[in-house]
């Protein structure tokens, strides 16, 4: 078959200049390619070797020693600790029991009282809420809570010891509710107004409802903004998040947060199928010999069924494992396993610092835990964001809290270290101690923090 010259040439050129219009057409600009989705790891629970995340294992050691010493001089029954890097588990331990009458062992699978642990919790479901739309931190809480309206400010008292009050400068508004910053308390302080907590038994209400009704009598303690005081603010943002929500706190919490960080165990009672592996709670006697027995201010230490005033202060009950999968949540930028809670800049906001700069100044705080310089609140957490201002080691940025059992948790995102404790001693006078000496034996363990 006969082709004209002038066809091949033109069939060449064709055939070389493919590989050109192909390239042509890879580099023509388009819209930018969506990122590949990351894998949907199972979280896993198997230790790693802590020197491929930069620990020394000789190191840790204090971290052992620093607990089992609480154990052995009898100061503590039982814990269960969790610590990871980069999302890896470096240790897992349980030391001594969870009761002593029994002798029965510490268990990973312990259920305990996380107390005020629960206010980070109740503090991601206000923000669920936030990313929902629902509520601003400058809106005014009156804007969600009509009761709170007319809301006057304890100044002092008169000859006769009866409160002085008067309007509010501003209505306290939903950051101020959420630093501890609004006026509210706990009803320990020694006034007036904070007596009325006691005689109006706030706390022991029968209901959030009952409960937003007895503070909407009480004076604020201080002007917004213009003092910190650790208070009844999260149970208040629990009622907030039943009535934008329309569930109750369990319930939100339970299908928001619970289910889909796979935390198994963690509600406000324990139902009888668990009961075998409910911590028992000690306490110290006035020789300081731990024995078992009731806590203060109403809250029920049996947890046998779901209470009618679920506190987002301090009612939740999870194994250590549960509360690691939700501090690893917020470790990650606010996902786990594939499942997206937060988004990045909504734990960002939260864990950044929100109390005002003429607040750190050393004169509030609850314990050890001390509002000064480089050591702030965020939104229902405590936040390190200059560790040297604060004479802390944690990496900046550290945020954590703890309950009055004594469990205790961190988040350091400069290191990418979570860390999670399980004790259950009530109020004991070491146990913001012990928490602080956790920090500073793991940061001495971080021999490589380029791993």
């Amino acid at each position: 078959m006969f082709i004209h010259r002038s066809a091949i040439i033109r069939i060449v050129l064709v055939l070389a200049l493919l590989p050109l219009a192909a390239h042509a057409q890879q580099a023509k600009p388009s819209a930018p390619a969506l990122p590949q989705a990351a894998p949907h790891h199972a979280l896993d629970l198997t230790p790693v070797k802590p020197e491929s995340v930069g620990f020394s294992s000789e190191r840790l050691e204090n971290l052992h020693k620093l607990i089992q010493d609480q154990i052995d001089q009898k100061h503590l029954v039982g814990a269960v600790t969790i610590l990871a890097r980069h999302g890896k588990i470096v240790e897992y331990r349980t030391y001594g029991q969870r009761d002593l009458a029994t002798s029965t062992p510490m268990t990973k699978d312990t259920i305990c009282r996380d107390y005020s642990m629960t206010k980070p919790v109740t503090g991601v479901a206000m923000m669920i809420l936030y990313e929902q739309g629902k509520w601003l931190p400058n809106d005014p809480i009156s804007k969600y809570i009509p009761e709170f309206a007319h809301l006057k400010v304890q100044k002092g008292v008169d000859a006769d010891g009866k409160s002085i009050l008067v309007d509010p400068d501003h209505a306290p508004t939903m950051r101020e509710l959420l630093t501890h910053t609004a006026g509210f308390s706990y009803g320990r302080e020694k006034s007036p107004a904070d007596a009325m907590y006691s005689d109006k038994k706030v706390m022991q209400s029968a209901n959030l409802q009952e409960m937003i009704d007895k503070l909407a009598t009480i004076p604020l303690l201080y002007q917004p903004g213009k003092g910190w005081l650790y208070s009844s603010s999260m149970d208040i943002q629990g009622y907030i998040v039943e009535k934008l929500s329309g569930q109750t706190l369990p319930d939100f919490d339970r299908e928001h947060i619970y289910a889909p960080l796979g935390m198994r165990d963690a509600g406000f009672f324990v139902p009888a199928d668990k009961r075998k592996r409910f911590a028992t709670n000690y306490f110290s006697d006035p020789q300081g010999n731990l024995k078992p027995g009731p806590t203060a201010d109403g809250i029920p230490t049996d947890y046998a069924v779901q209470p009618t005033m679920p506190s987002g202060g301090g009612g939740m009950v999870s194994t250590a494992e549960d509360y690691y999968r939700f501090a690893q949540m917020l470790a990650n930028g606010g996902q786990l396993e594939g499942k997206r809670v937060l988004a990045p800049s909504t734990v960002k906001l939260m864990t950044s610092p929100h109390v005002a700069e003429s607040l750190l100044t050393g004169e509030f705080g609850i314990g050890m835990s001390v509002i000064r310089p480089g050591f702030s609140w965020g939104y229902d957490c405590a936040v390190v964001f200059d560790p040297a201002a604060a004479n802390l080691s944690d990496g900046k940025g550290t945020f954590f809290w703890d309950g009055a059992a004594g469990t205790w948790f961190f988040v350091d995102p400069t290191n990418d270290i979570v860390f999670v404790s399980m004790i259950q001693r009530m109020t004991s006078p070491d146990n913001h101690g012990l928490m602080y000496r956790s920090h500073a034996v793991i940061d001495q363990a971080l021999v490589d923090p380029a791993k």
